[in-house]
């Protein structure tokens, strides 16, 4: 998942520092810092996230250390810190930090969320399942499209696109503008020979964020299947323009459709 989207929730924490602290761009360092050892961790991981967010990857990790410094008890600093080290694929890190954070707050649905996302990433993917859903169990849990979402995602590496489907639609119910579930049913639809409800899935991926490599494919290929020469011809040249170094664009050379 991109780098917003893993902090999406995670601490509603980039951008909302206080007005009482200011941040040095360069060194990450807090003026008039104030506050008990909680809130002072609370302050830092908040930093970290903004800077892991800006891919400030050096940052994010010294701020993290002050504030498990202040706390050493704030399970989502823990969290923060292995999802910087994923990005750094420091996976032996990443993963010491997310266990640290879940048997701190074993409940916290971000935490399972990340961890779960951690290990569909390195090759776990049935286990990452079981931390989704713990995640959905908190009545708590602001986001739980995101799960739901990446649960299907993790489904589908894993092979099991009964579940996937199932995952995606439950998404979609909570959030019909979830992006990843829309193009990755629109996959499935296409794959069971549901064109239409494939094409109206994709349609709308791509009307709510700018197409990627994978959702130009899939839209022309179904175009392809429906007969449609002329949406599938723009959809070529838009891949060819955008995208030509993308196994996509490798795979309509070839003519590869499926």
């Amino acid at each position: 998942m991109r780098r917003a989207a893993i902090l999406c929730g995670l601490l509603a924490l980039a951008g909302c520092a206080t007005e009482s602290v200011a941040p040095s761009v360069e060194t990450g360092t807090i003026v008039g810092e104030v506050g008990d050892p909680r809130n002072r961790a609370r302050v830092h991981t908040e930093l970290a996230a903004a800077y892991f967010a800006r891919g400030s990857m050096a940052v994010a990790l010294e701020e993290l250390r002050v504030a498990t410094t202040a706390d050493s008890s704030y399970a989502p600093a823990h969290s923060m810190r292995g999802l910087v080290y994923m990005e750094l694929k420091e996976n032996q890190l990443a993963e010491s930090s997310f266990e640290r954070a879940l048997s701190l707050s074993p409940n916290d649905p971000d935490i399972n969320h990340n961890y779960g996302w951690f290990l569909c990433n390195t090759g776990r993917e049935k286990e990452s399942i079981k931390l989704f859903v713990q995640a959905l169990r908190n009545p708590l849990y602001p986001t739980p499209w995101r799960s739901y979402s990446s649960a299907g995602v993790c489904s589908l590496k894993s092979g099991n696109t009964k579940d996937a489907d199932e995952f995606f639609q439950r998404a979609l119910k909570l959030d019909p503008d979830d992006t990843p579930s829309l193009l990755k049913l629109g996959e499935i639809r296409y794959r069971q020979g549901n064109i239409d409800e494939a094409r109206r899935l994709v349609s709308r991926h791509n009307k709510l964020v700018s197409p990627s490599a994978e959702s130009l494919w899939l839209a022309l290929r179904i175009e392809r299947r429906l007969g449609e020469r002329v949406a599938e011809q723009a959809l070529a040249i838009q891949l060819r323009r955008r995208f030509p170094g993308s196994p996509e664009y490798r795979a309509l050379q070839r003519g590869q459709y499926d």
